[in-house]
């Protein structure tokens, strides 16, 4: 792979570049940025579960919050990591000159959309659509699909969902294709899973990138379309399996590194960490010789916690931007597919910090029963309207519930000969679609436990 080619500025889905007389104001990157950040799915996460289910305090974050901080992160992460390559490397400084802006741009964006398709209730809401799929229930609706397709519903993945959303235009709200027409180098370090969900195992060798996949059925043909174009290297040509944009790594990194720390600094706010449990761990990670935290006098242990995270979050940038600078050659070359943050320094301490949030945060007992609550939220929703699509009578109820859609997600109209799969899918891009909220009023309305308020 080649960085020229990596980094194209061409727009999803048409390939033309369109030149300008002189240096535009905001580059190709930074406009990808501000797309995702005035794009309706980015707003709803304002209203989504980070870790937290409905949380009744301002500083527990939300999906939003968490995409901010990692756009932030990332920024710092790819222009870093970019700027050792660079000094690194004469030659490669010349032929890009703006390589350091450029990849801190492409990476802040992809983080700012990595969780644009996460359902609601947070990482057991993907769980949950996968569940239904599963059961019994569903099975009636799953009857003309290929196997392929029945993986990528009983698999469900934000992910994907994600994909979907910065590729796909519904046809009842324009004749366009582009999604948000993001620029290729953007989609194509937002895409940490290069895969289908169905891969032959054979293709298969354990790396970072095949823990999960990457798009759905319907977006395969767009993802084979961007890989093309930045010029990514196959894994395995008959399934659409390609290694890895290089700055895929640095978003996962980014994402790896918010979730786990800042998660714990919630855990901790929350009162479901202990201070003197929580503080030495991020203490002893810091690892600060100079004895900088120590020589302020703290009044509030919650303000020496956002401090010490701060600079923790700091210190781990600049040890991964170096990790991947190392990394370069044989990422490249497609020999390089694991997560860096493995390799930092600090590595068995994150392991701990992530032991202690699993026992003391994702498995408390709010979380827990509101999680819980999610499967029946959106279980419920996906079988009632389900039953509803494939009702061959169309009865009144049937008739009802479908007309709670909106028009882009009925497969009518603009959308009438649609198969099986993708009306299945467009329901499911409209539950997916809901905040945590939204999901849990129309439950309770369609399964008449409250009757909405008036206007």
């Amino acid at each position: 792979m080649s960085w020229p080619r990596l980094l194209s500025q061409r727009r999803f889905p048409d390939q033309q570049l369109f030149a300008t007389s002189a240096a535009p104001v905001r580059g190709a990157f930074v406009q990808d940025y501000d797309r995702v950040v005035f794009s309706s799915a980015f707003r709803r996460l304002q209203r989504k579960t980070q870790v937290m289910p409905l949380p009744e305090t301002d500083f527990v974050h939300t999906r939003l919050t968490h995409s901010l901080e990692t756009a932030v992160v990332g920024r710092s992460l790819g222009r870093l990591a970019a700027r050792h390559l660079m000094e690194a490397d004469a030659k490669l400084a010349v032929q890009l000159p703006n390589l350091d802006q450029d990849c801190g741009d492409i990476v802040s964006a992809a983080c700012l959309a990595h969780d644009i398709g996460n359902p609601p209730f947070g990482h057991s809401g993907e769980d949950a659509i996968s569940s239904y799929f599963l059961s019994a229930a569903a099975a009636p609706h799953l009857a003309q699909l290929t196997d392929a397709e029945v993986a990528d519903l009983q698999h469900f993945e934000g992910n994907a969902a994600g994909f979907r959303i910065l590729t796909h235009t519904y046809a009842a709200h324009s004749s366009g294709t582009a999604g948000l027409g993001l620029t290729y180098a953007t989609l194509g370090a937002f895409t940490k899973y290069p895969r289908p969900s169905l891969v032959a195992d054979a293709a298969k060798v354990g790396g970072a990138s095949e823990k999960k996949y990457g798009h759905f059925q319907t977006e395969a043909a767009r993802f084979q379309h961007v890989a093309a174009e930045l010029g990514l290297l196959p894994k395995d040509a008959t399934t659409g399996f390609y290694h890895r944009h290089p700055l895929a790594f640095l978003v996962e990194a980014a994402d790896d590194l918010c979730y786990r720390i800042i998660d714990f600094e919630d855990g901790l706010k929350l009162g479901l960490i202990a201070p003197e449990t929580g503080l030495p761990l991020l203490k002893k990670m810091l690892n600060d010789p100079a004895g900088r935290v120590g020589s302020v006098q703290w009044h509030d242990w919650r303000e020496e916690l956002g401090y010490i995270r701060a600079r923790l979050i700091g210190k781990l940038v600049a040890e991964l931007a170096s990790l991947f600078a190392q990394h370069a050659p044989t990422i490249l070359s497609g020999h390089y597919d694991q997560s860096l943050i493995k390799e930092l320094s600090c590595w068995t301490d994150l392991q701990e910090v992530q032991r202690i949030s699993i026992n003391q945060l994702y498995r408390s007992r709010p979380v827990l029963e509101i999680e819980a609550a999610g499967f029946d939220v959106l279980g419920g929703l996906l079988d009632a309207f389900l039953c509803a699509i494939f009702d061959a009578s169309q009865g009144h109820r049937s008739r009802k519930l479908l007309l709670l859609l909106p028009e882009q997600f009925r497969a009518e109209g603009h959308q009438a000969h649609v198969s099986a799969y993708e009306k299945i899918l467009l329901l499911t891009d409209f539950v997916a679609g809901m905040t945590d909220q939204n999901a849990l009023s129309l439950y309770k309305t369609i399964k008449g436990i409250e009757l909405p308020k008036g206007f």
